[in-house]
């Protein structure tokens, strides 16, 4: 009988390779998705007003050698926090520096810190580069002790023993190469279900993340935008909108 069945089965297992290697889209947009951005100025968002402002309808966020950042400051949303949810918008900066995207995150007022918009917890990376491993969309523990908690390309958990990658890659370089869009607008969907988090790129999963550490794993807390530290540079956003979900 096995006999007979290992043809079989020696075609079917190329068919199941591809199927897990075919780009995933992302889903269509939610009941309830809402702009929290206005277009025209930064209502309901609180940052350092030397760094932050709103430029052709997106929220621009820039540090200059004259003006710089006190440590990694934030543009904080406050018209809730960030649970259960859908998020979208669109990103562009330049290569000189990185920034990023807050959610479950924690506003930090207390201790030692280098200014008043000072966050932590899950960051969206935001690079405007393209070789692995520095790209956009890697999930780093901002401000935490885990540094970069899942790459672009893995489905991954995180154990209280630590991190394990499983399944095959969900995009590789050459991919990424085709899908990121240097010097130009990207879009993003971060979607987050109990402590399930994928990443979206251009309308394709990059990120696939499952927290199962009790002590670490973040399950509501803020959205905020980041302005790195260190060398100038220059981010926007816009179109930003979210959904809660059920």
């Amino acid at each position: 009988m096995l006999r007979r069945l290992l043809p079989l089965i020696a075609c079917l297992l190329p068919c199941q390779l591809y199927a897990q290697s075919e780009p995933t889209a992302a889903p269509p947009e939610p009941a309830g998705m809402h702009s929290i951005f206005n277009g025209k100025d930064l209502t309901g968002w609180d940052g350092d007003p030397r760094l932050w402002s709103v430029e052709d309808g997106a929220i621009r966020g820039e540090t200059t050698a004259e003006n710089p950042a006190k440590g990694n400051t934030f543009i904080i949303w406050k018209g809730g926090k960030t649970k259960d949810f859908d998020l979208r918008l669109s990103f562009r900066s330049n290569a000189t520096n990185n920034s990023g995207i807050q959610y479950r995150s924690k506003h930090i007022t207390d201790g030692k810190v280098g200014n008043a918009w000072v966050v932590r917890g899950y960051q969206h990376e935001i690079r405007n580069e393209n070789k692995f491993p520095n790209t956009s969309s890697f999930i780093y523990d901002e401000g935490g002790k885990r540094g970069r908690i899942c790459q672009v390309g893995e489905r991954a958990t995180w154990e209280p023993s630590g991190k394990k990658v499983v399944g095959d890659a969900l995009i590789d370089q050459a991919g990424f190469e085709k899908l990121f869009k240097l010097d130009d607008w990207n879009d993003v969907v971060i979607t987050a279900r109990g402590n399930h988090i994928r990443h979206y790129l251009n309308g394709r999963l990059i990120l696939d993340f499952t927290d199962n550490d009790p002590q670490l794993a973040l399950s509501e807390g803020i959205l905020a935008l980041q302005l790195h530290a260190g060398k100038p540079m220059w981010v926007e956003f816009k179109n930003i909108r979210i959904a809660k979900l059920p």
